[in-house]
């Protein structure tokens, strides 16, 4: 690498077919949120077959204006 090592703070998000709110600002896509909290710990340890089935957007209405 030209710098050499380096240390560096990443992050990446999961994207999905948006639902009415977000499809009427972005309508190719939105992130898949996951709100209820055992959803994270599924998420972040299960098998990915299991997770990949959490890549679905939030029903419409969910999501409100502030």
């Amino acid at each position: 690498m030209k710098d050499g090592p380096t240390t560096d703070d990443l992050f990446a998000f999961l994207t999905t077919e948006p639902n009415a709110e977000a499809g009427a600002v972005h309508p190719k896509a939105m992130p898949v949120i996951l709100v209820a909290p055992a959803d994270w710990k599924v998420w972040l340890i299960a098998p990915w077959p299991e997770a990949a089935s959490m890549q679905q957007p939030l029903g419409d209405g969910v999501l409100k204006k502030r």
